[in-house]
């Protein structure tokens, strides 16, 4: 199943003759500018100035473009290199160590695992791979993602495609899945934010919902303190596993 590939909005005509139109006033009035010909050719200056900067150098070499993600310039290192150092509540979590999204969507597939415990490989790597465009976009609480709008979601949701289709995941995720990583998120949630945040039980059941019972070995070992470099070993080891 797949969906649509989000592109930037062409042009529009009216904004054109309106382009156009503004030029010609500026050559009527003389109003000469930089980069401007003699002959009234208005030209901006900045036309000649390079693109403003869109993509991020990774470790592995490769430049990915954040408005136009190629499948190509995604690795599974650098995915997890990153989210290992992303953290998840905006740092605010006890302990010494960071609580990283990395270690977040470790917890999110072992919690979609274990309320389905027949759910297919590939679904199971969806879930592991539900965050994976913080690794260049960084993880926002949700209420300011509701501030910045849509603009953040285009960009998140065009990384995401990108990443699904460099591992042979559907670009349009199927809506049983994408209730099942929902759901699991939600319960991550709770926990995270009961055990390392701060907040009260009731608190999290209002933002959260109740969730599934969180076996105690699980919950050491998932809530537990790791450090960047462990986060990143224990999530390629994961995608390892889950590829088909």
């Amino acid at each position: 199943m797949t969906g649509p590939t989000l592109k930037p909005p062409p042009a529009t005509a009216a904004a054109a003759a309106t382009a156009g139109g503004a030029r010609k006033d500026h050559a009527l009035n003389g109003d000469a500018r930089q980069g401007d010909t003699p002959n009234g050719d208005t030209r901006k200056a900045d036309t000649r100035k390079e693109a403003a900067r869109a993509w991020q150098r990774m470790l592995s070499g490769r430049r990915l473009d954040l408005l136009d993600p190629s499948p190509l310039d995604i690795e599974i290192e650098d995915i997890a290199h990153g989210l290992a150092r992303v953290a998840r509540w905006n740092g605010q979590t006890q302990g010494d160590a960071i609580f990283s999204v990395a270690q977040h969507s470790l917890l999110v597939e072992r919690m979609a695992r274990r309320a389905h415990g027949d759910l297919d490989r590939r679904w199971r790597l969806c879930a592991l791979l539900h965050d994976a465009p913080e690794y260049v976009i960084g993880d926002m609480i949700s209420p300011f993602k509701a501030v910045i709008g849509g603009d953040y979601k285009t960009v998140e949701a065009r990384l995401l495609a990108a990443i699904s289709r460099r591992f042979s995941l559907p670009v349009g995720w199927p809506e049983p899945l994408v209730k099942i990583v929902k759901a699991a998120d939600r319960a991550s949630a709770y926990y995270e934010a009961t055990r390392l945040a701060g907040f009260s039980q009731e608190e999290a059941r209002r933002f959260f919902g109740r969730p599934p019972a969180l076996e105690s070995g699980d919950e050491k070992e998932y809530l537990g303190e790791w450090s960047p470099a462990y986060a990143k070993a224990r999530f390629l080891e994961r995608f390892e596993e889950l590829q088909p």
